[in-house]
Order: C-alpha cells, then structure tokens, then sequence
C-alpha cells in the first residue's frame, strides 16, 4: 500500500478493488493478495469504476495503480474463473468484450497514470501495467506473459502496446516461450522506466506522482495527447487535437502564472485552467 489516505478509501469488486486520493494523486490497489492479486472479472469492472471517479475528480491529478502486500502487482487473470468464463472462444470473446472495455478506458485515460510494480506482474497484470504512462518496480519484481502455456490467443491491442514498448523480436521471445524476465532485463528493453530498491518503491513512486501533480496540469494534457498522437500511422493522427491543447495552454491562466511565478522567484501554484 501507498501513502495513508487523507480522504475516505472506497472499494469496489467486494473490497477487491480499493480507491483512495492523497495530496492531489488518486491510488488505485488490486486487493487480492490471496490469489497475488489475479484478475476476476468482477474485478476488472471495479478498476472501471474506481477509474472513472478518479478521472471525475477535479481534485485529483495523477493516479497510481498498485498491488497489494509484496507478493504480486498482478499475476494475471484468475485461471479459476475460466472454466466458466472462458472454456471456449464464445464465452471467451464476451470475456474479452467485458474486460476489454476497462482496458479502453485506461488506455485513454486523460490524467497520467503510474503502475507501481512489486512482485509478480504476469499476463493481465501486464496489460494493466503497459497501459500506464509511466512504470516503476522494485527490483525483485518478474514479468512475463504465459499465453502460450496456456493455450491463449493474446489480443492485438496488448500485442501493439507490448511491440510499441520492447519492439517485435523481444515480443516474439516473449510471447513464443512464455518466459519470465526480472526487473533489470525489463528495465533494459524499455518495458519499464526504473527500477528502484523495493523499500524505495513507495516513496520513488509517489515522489514522482507529486511532482506530476505540482505542474500545470494542461501542459501535461497537451504532452500527453501529442505523444499518443506521435505513436499512431500519420493518416491517422489528429493533428487539429494537438493544435487546440496547445491553443489552450498559451491562453491559460496556468501559463500566466507559470511565468509570473517564475519572475518572482516562487513556486507556481497552478489551477488547470
């Protein structure tokens, strides 16, 4: 667990899914430490949930996503929910519909996202992880996808963001062999940002997070949609989306006083308007 709360911590999925803001960053946990924090679907609806309100939030300006205990970030989906939710393609597909529409929710997230990363983060978790902005671990943590030992067609959206991160040869080994890698080989191919000792996880993570929250949250939007623009096919971009962000900014109030601040040699205090 993160920081204390200072606001009351709401839960989701049966207390499986826990939700609380501190200092202006919203911390999102995977409470399932009995099963290392695995994914039911239950739960991927309550990540949805927690999600939205934080995204609803004015007060909240970044947002982590950790797992609970020391075990695990996530460790994948919950292999003992597929006898009935995915014992064949049909029930499948409707499990990937019903998850799938969580994972467009954070992959279009419009606040910056940080996955805290101790322990196992495997199949799902993976997913989770990749669709965060930025990703932190400690350095015991393992990450692996196990698709092929168990005979799962991964979809290609997971695919383009593992491609879009570590390139397709290491996808290929990756997928191919099912293998695990530690945290200074994931550090290595780009799969994640930095490593950290695990008893500085906590802090490194939230250092980060509040310094995030300290700047001026439509430069940060503007960065944000600019770089997801960058990374789709030039037919594709939305070029208009990056001019009127950038439109934004300039006739900000936050941009007056970013430069005011600055003169005087103080801290700005930004409003995100």
């Amino acid at each position: 667990m993160l920081d204390a709360p200072r606001t009351t911590e709401k839960t989701y999925a049966d207390g499986k899914i826990l939700q609380s803001v501190t200092e202006g960053v919203g911390i999102v946990t995977f409470n399932n430490p009995a099963k290392r924090n695995a994914m039911s679907l239950d739960m991927w609806e309550g990540l949805g949930h927690a999600l939205v309100e934080l995204r609803d939030d004015p007060d909240v300006r970044v947002v982590i996503m950790v797992g609970a205990g020391d075990k695990a970030f996530v460790s994948g989906a919950d292999i003992s929910q597929f006898e009935e939710t995915r014992h064949n393609a049909e029930a499948s597909e409707e499990y990937s519909r019903k998850s799938a529409a969580q994972r467009a929710l954070l992959a279009d997230y419009p606040k910056p996202t940080i996955a805290c990363i101790r322990g196992f983060c495997l199949g799902g978790g993976m997913q989770v992880a990749m669709l965060a902005d930025i990703r932190i671990a400690s350095e015991t943590s393992q990450f692996g996808i196990p698709a092929a030992r168990l005979g799962i067609a991964y979809g290609y959206e997971g695919l383009k963001h593992l491609v879009s991160l570590v390139g397709p040869s290491w996808a290929r080994l990756l997928m191919y062999t099912g293998m695990r890698i530690d945290s200074a080989e994931a550090v290595r191919i780009g799969l994640v940002d930095r490593v950290v000792p695990d008893a500085e996880l906590r802090d490194a993570t939230m250092e980060i997070a509040r310094t995030i929250s300290g700047n001026a949250p439509l430069a940060i939007q503007a960065a944000k949609i600019t770089i997801a623009q960058v990374l789709k096919d030039e037919s594709n971009r939305d070029m208009d989306a990056i001019r009127d962000i950038g439109t934004a900014c300039m006739d900000s109030e936050d941009f007056r006083e970013g430069r005011q601040a600055f003169m005087e040699k103080r801290k700005p205090q930004f409003r995100g308007r």
